[in-house]
């Protein structure tokens, strides 16, 4: 048996290989995207990028329903979009196991909530485990599988940031193979009609009963002896690991794994052995509720805040105790505001909208960073495809505003689900235009494929979407193609669109300036003689340009040669990119 140092995620990966898992279907979305990547690498595995999380979710089932054991692996908000299937999976329940992935993100280092899906296990009433390492992770995805199968129940798997994020070291073992489960018909477990349903119910009740008595004596709920009595500590995830720096063994703990459904009597019993019951959770009051309802008083968000991460500090000042903080600057280090990067095709669409003073519906993705100064050119971002549907609503709301309105969203969020909403838009004719930045690649999260590369998540070639033609076949007339690097032809097309009193859609196409087959010109180099230092070229925020003793200076690691500022510039100081001085 071999050991190796693992993230969190790669570890996940590990045990769905070692727990003879055979499909996997994800959509990316940090920080969940790696367990995927991971596991595509094992050949065992069928791995895929599904367009979204809900049929990603409803892939994994069909593969389950089918006899093999499933995976699907999402962010937190991903577990929105999947919702649907996840209340019925619980009441249908499984054949071969299935686990549902899900990561969280406290802090919200890369969403647009902090919402903690502890509540989606226990709305669904479906059993959750957590892990707190890298090794738990592992284990703890090769047990959900057995839970799953044993309990007849999809079961999830929360990581979050940290856990997802982490390295420790993981024992390696074989890989497990498991028959196909036969695939029987059987229309009262799998039909969810009205009448199969109400049947089904008590089903999954006894199937939480069943669970809370398994939860008792399981070993993941474990008790840690401490050489203290006087608080006794129940915590979970990163937490745990909180608590043992900062305490050590001073404290007893009880560790939870199973997060839902948690067990009563080994609370109770813990709680008899200390003197105060403390429970440190990230995100919301999940176990101090659970402990409240059983009849405990145990400190907790009076203590402990339900908002962001914690960390050895928050728990140490907490109890006032002075603690070393490891790896502390003793300087202040400077902030580091995100941007979009040099030479990202999706900086000249924004430019134009913000100089033309034009309301923009934003979507997420990297072109998010659009409303960050000096473009500053998002008027709002709610969620994944919410700037189709959004500008939908609102012209239909402010007709008088509509040749002033556009939509932005990426080509990976469009098929997400953005194109529902602009079937919505052709089928019920709102005045809108909507701006598809077709970066040919799922950038934010690191780079992955989607449906309209025409490459999967193996690198083999794969069925590509043509956004053109879609568009078109869902009613929409009026399509453009623009390339973003050329800001007076894509001035002229928004125009264009936003004057036609019609649904229309605009495609602005540049692949992502850090794609590895995408050739670049070179940096460019300010021509200081003719640079008067109007700071012209600083209006569209780009991170390789700075002012240097009056004038403009280009960082030649940074820039790709992609002109943009070229044409910002009246005095020729900064000369366009070679592409379009060769035209």
């Amino acid at each position: 048996m071999s050991k190796k140092l693992m993230l969190g995620n790669e570890a996940a990966a590990r045990g769905l290989y070692e727990a003879g898992c055979e499909f996997v279907s994800s959509y990316p979305g940090t920080p969940s995207t790696e367990i995927t990547e991971f596991a595509a690498k094992y050949d065992e595995i069928y791995a895929e990028w599904a367009p979204n999380e809900k049929v990603a979710m409803e892939s994994a089932f069909g593969a389950s329903f089918g006899g093999k054991r499933s995976f699907c692996g999402m962010k937190h908000v991903g577990l929105n979009v999947a919702a649907d299937p996840l209340f019925t999976l619980s009441y249908t329940g499984v054949n071969a196991g299935m686990i549902i992935g899900v990561a969280d993100d406290p802090g919200m280092h890369s969403s647009q909530n902090e919402q903690d899906s502890r509540h989606y296990a226990i709305a669904s009433k479906v059993p959750m485990v957590e892990p707190s390492d890298a090794a738990e992770s592992k284990e703890f995805t090769k047990l959900a599988f057995e839970l799953s199968e044993k309990f007849d129940t999809p079961v999830l798997l929360k990581m979050c940031t940290r856990v997802a994020h982490c390295q420790s070291v993981v024992e390696l073992e074989d890989r497990v193979a498991k028959d196909t489960v036969e695939y029987e018909k059987n229309p009262g477990k799998y039909i969810m009609t009205p009448a199969n349903a109400i049947k089904k119910h008590p089903i999954v009740e006894k199937r939480l009963e069943d669970l809370r008595e398994w939860a008792e004596s399981c070993d993941i709920n474990r008790e840690e002896n401490g050489k203290d009595n006087e608080y006794g500590f129940i915590t979970s995830s990163t937490s745990y690991q909180y608590v043992k720096e900062v305490f050590e063994d001073k404290y007893p703990v009880l560790k939870i794994g199973l997060i839902n459904p948690l067990p009563v009597k080994k609370i109770l019993d813990f709680n008899e052995k200390v003197k105060n019951l403390v429970v440190v959770e990230e995100l919301d009051g999940i176990i101090e509720e659970h402990c409240n309802k059983i009849g405990l008083r145990p400190i907790g968000k009076d203590k402990f805040t339900n908002l962001g991460e914690f960390s050895q500090t928050i728990i140490a000042n907490a109890f006032d105790i002075k603690k070393e903080v490891p790896f502390t600057f003793e300087e202040e280090v400077p902030a580091r505001p995100p941007a979009l990067c040099a030479g990202c095709p999706h900086r000249g669409i924004f430019y134009v909208l913000h100089n033309r003073n034009i309301t923009v519906h934003g979507d997420i993705g990297c072109y998010t960073l659009g409303a960050m100064p000096p473009l500053n050119a998002l008027d709002s971002t709610v969620c994944m495809g919410a700037s189709v549907s959004g500008i939908h609503g609102f012209n239909k709301a402010r007709p008088e505003l509509a040749n002033n309105t556009v939509a932005v969203i990426g080509d990976s969020t469009f098929m997400h689900s953005g194109v529902t909403g602009l079937i919505n838009i052709a089928y019920n004719e709102s005045n809108s235009t909507v701006i598809i930045l077709d970066n040919s690649i799922t950038g934010m999260t690191g780079h992955q494929q989607n449906p309209t590369t025409g490459i999967n998540l193996k690198g083999d070639p794969a069925g590509k979407v043509c956004l053109e033609d879609l568009c078109k076949s869902i009613g929409i007339k009026r399509v453009r193609v623009v390339d973003p690097y050329d800001i007076k032809e894509c001035e002229h097309v928004i125009i264009d669109e936003l004057d036609a009193m019609e649904p229309s859609v605009i495609i602005s196409r540049r692949p992502c300036a850090l794609l590895k087959n995408v050739k670049h010109p070179g940096p460019i180099e300010c021509d200081t003689e003719k640079c008067v230092g109007c700071q012209a070229c600083m209006r569209i925020g780009c991170p390789a340009i700075s002012m240097v003793k009056g004038k403009a200076h280009v960082d030649e690691t940074l820039c790709v040669g992609c002109g943009v500022c070229g044409q910002m510039c009246k005095l020729g100081a900064l000369p366009l990119r070679k592409e379009a001085q060769d035209d």
